[in-house]
């Protein structure tokens, strides 16, 4: 699994403070729900809740896509995207962004992080940091500049704002993950967080994933956290004692379904019908990657930018296009080994 140090050079540290690091967190939540939702005899007083609960976006979808293709099947492209605010409105920023395809055959959910300093076109715009598409044009103009950079079309759009994070971990009785180095996290309320398995939940968890400089290599370790801990969450999730208790579920999709936004096409229904395609999914069936990059590098104006890696980019393309991101993950895998 590729780990990435996103530049933050450009950030104040009250805004650091201000905004949780999102990463790899963001599907898994929104994961959450699909798989909450597959449980049988409370479908429909989860979908109330959820539908309820959670914020349509109008007009999320841009008027034109790429063409999907009789190659690329029943697979289902997903873009989801951390914020600061549930509202996609005026002056929002994406601090994550992430492209969840779903193959044909429901084997496996695939995730490609996309930093957020990642230097490409906006559409009308020129080219800019990705995460300045929110402030530019909203939701729309995101979607439409993700669909531009992979050539394929998006189904749908979700954006979460993970202030719910914290009720999450605490409906799911708290979060088990492995803890591979152990270290003080910073800040006048720092916490220590043994090595080896710890269980984490509420205001602890959100410490546990934002900590950079309590190690050497900054972000580096921070993601291997990330990655441990959505290890544990999705193990939590699928779990029997999780999806055979009603009350549970119900807090899970209660937590979080107020600070998230959809598309109008992704409500409970359409969720439902893909959290039951996706039952045998486990978490080893869950692949996550870092869109590979050429490294920081200064755009024409000054930024601190991420070099985008074309040549890699246009390898996705083709395998999304064809439905074959599983044999490209798995190529991945084998050169960083």
């Amino acid at each position: 699994m590729t780990d990435f140090f996103p530049d933050r050079s450009t950030e104040t540290e009250p805004e650091r403070a201000r905004h949780p690091v999102r990463a790899t967190l963001l599907v898994f939540l929104s994961l959450v729900l699909v798989v909450a939702l597959a449980a049988g005899g409370y479908l429909w007083n989860l979908a109330r809740t959820f539908d309820s609960g959670s914020q349509t976006i109008a007009n999320a979808m841009p008027a034109t896509a790429p063409e999907k293709g009789d190659a690329a099947g029943d697979s289902r492209n997903i873009l989801l995207i951390g914020s600061d605010t549930r509202d996609p409105g005026a002056d929002a920023r994406s601090d994550t962004m992430m492209l969840v395809h779903i193959p044909g055959d429901r084997s496996g959910v695939y995730v490609t992080s996309i930093m957020r300093d990642t230097w490409t076109d906006i559409p009308g715009h020129g080219e800019a940091k990705i995460n300045a598409a929110m402030a530019l044009g909203g939701v729309a103009l995101t979607v439409e500049t993700v669909q531009n950079l992979f050539d394929v079309p998006i189904d749908h759009v979700a954006v979460i704002d993970f202030e719910g994070f914290k009720g999450l971990t605490t409906a799911l009785g708290g979060i088990q993950v492995e803890n591979a180095v152990g270290f003080q996290s910073s800040g006048a309320d720092g916490e220590y967080f043994a090595a080896g398995p710890i269980t984490l939940q509420g205001d602890s968890a959100l410490k546990f994933v934002r900590e950079r400089y309590a190690f050497a290599d900054g972000d580096y370790q921070r993601v291997k956290n990330q990655q441990a801990f959505v290890r544990g969450l999705m193990t939590r999730v699928i779990s029997a004692e999780t999806l055979s208790n009603p009350i549970k579920i119900n807090n899970v999709v209660g937590e979080i379904s107020p600070f998230l936004s959809v598309d109008e096409n992704l409500d409970a229904a359409s969720a439902g019908g893909l959290a039951v395609e996706l039952r045998s999914v486990r978490s080893s069936d869950i692949q996550m990657f870092t869109l590979p990059n050429l490294g920081v590098g200064t755009s024409a104006d000054g930024q601190s930018i991420v070099v985008k890696d074309d040549a890699a980019i246009a390898g996705i393309s083709e395998a999304l296009k064809a439905d074959r991101l599983a044999a490209y993950v798995q190529g991945l895998n084998g050169e960083n080994q």
